[in-house]
């Protein structure tokens, strides 16, 4: 394996900061993904646009592009274009040896560092013919519970297996399994009542919102289940009024599909218990949102994952996530896909950062990436 010289880990970072300075929120993405799709075709690659835009909530589809090798049954590389909700604008800088937002937002290197891993990847395998063909594919929404993915349909891939750069952790981890994920809305539905006046004639969403919360077990409920309210949302600017309306929204996530079931069931509960207790109404709705996949050791993609990470100087670590990827619905939908860690840091945060070396070292275990599963 050849590693990155140093105009390509220049031109690495140049595209890395050009990705993140174009705002993709999901739902958002088209300017970000016209960007891909121009670089593409700069390296006279065509690439094909599903029709997932629709299904995934998003201005686009996922798009596809093949790179041919001496060995036409490849590798995907898979990269999501799109980034949680940016808030201010971006304006990458480099601080101390790593890329961070010289603005109090994200950064976007979640996911646009392995964008632009996989454009660079491209440019070397266009002029020079890779060991194995390459398939590159760039998804939407995946912040929003993978919708891109999930709406991609994997028949037309050659490949026999891929991978995403998807996990915020150092370079050389392996993620070996991840969750199944419920999401679960309510709205509480009580009687309003001057607060003043008529209180006891008022039945408040409010509180019977506060006693379910209240009630659930929050946080890491085992080693392997996760439990959060992410939002509860009510009333209205008068406080002389006792509020009829309120919503909550949860999750529960865990690497064993049982537990999750009964997890989820159990914050189910709660919701309805505090509604009786408060005498209001309760609507509630419940999505499992993507399924958990957990890899055996030994599979031909963890294997070329290893060896891959060795040929570059990192002794490879397998973790389990409690956090989910593309991997998630690729694997769901029968094709064998590993997410691999990226070395960002702090993602969705304000502060989020990726060092200049990490960025480089994934270019470099991309590369050996394409050796590896010869």
């Amino acid at each position: 394996m050849r590693r990155a010289d140093a105009a390509e880990r220049a031109r690495l970072n140049d595209t890395f900061a050009a990705l993140c300075a174009i705002p993709s929120p999901f739902g958002h993405e088209r300017a970000c993904m016209d960007y891909v799709v121009s670089e593409l075709q700069a390296l006279g690659l065509e690439s094909a646009m599903d029709g997932a835009a629709d299904e995934a909530g998003a201005q686009c589809g996922n798009v596809l592009a093949r790179i041919p090798g001496a060995r036409e049954d490849g590798v995907l590389l898979c990269a999501h274009v799109d980034t949680v909700a940016v808030g201010d604008a971006i304006e990458p800088v480099v601080v101390e040896g790593g890329w961070e937002n010289a603005r109090e937002a994200i950064l976007g290197a979640d996911n646009k560092a392995a964008v632009a891993v996989l454009l660079e990847l491209a440019r070397r395998a266009v002029r020079d013919r890779p060991a194995v063909a390459v398939e590159l594919l760039f998804t939407v929404s995946e912040e929003n519970a993978l919708a891109g993915a999930k709406a991609f349909d994997p028949a037309p891939l050659r490949s026999r297996f891929g991978y995403v750069f998807d996990h915020a952790s150092p370079i050389g981890e392996i993620v070996m399994a991840s969750p199944t994920y419920y999401r679960i809305d309510a709205e509480f539905r009580g009687t309003p009542a001057h607060a003043g006046i008529r209180p006891e004639d008022g039945r408040s969403a409010i509180a019977a919102a506060a006693a379910a919360v209240a009630g659930m077990r929050l946080g890491r409920v085992d080693p392997q289940t996760t439990a959060n309210v992410s939002s509860i949302a009510g009333g209205g600017p008068s406080t002389n009024v006792v509020p009829d309306r309120c919503k909550i929204a949860a999750e529960a996530r865990s690497l064993d599909d049982a537990r999750v079931e009964a997890v989820a069931s159990e914050l189910v509960d709660r919701l309805y218990d505090a509604a009786n207790a408060a005498e209001c109404d309760v609507d509630v709705d419940v999505a499992r949102l993507f399924d958990g996949y957990r890899h055996r050791r030994g599979a031909p993609q963890v294997a070329a994952a290893e060896a891959a990470l060795r040929a570059c100087g990192i002794e490879p670590v397998t973790i389990v996530s409690g956090g989910a990827s593309d991997a998630n619905a690729l694997e769901a939908a029968g094709f064998e896909c590993t997410n691999l860690a990226n070395g960002t840091e702090r993602n969705h945060q304000p502060d989020e950062r990726v060092s200049l070396e990490a960025l480089e070292q994934m270019l470099d275990v991309a590369f050996a990436l394409l050796d590896a599963a010869a």
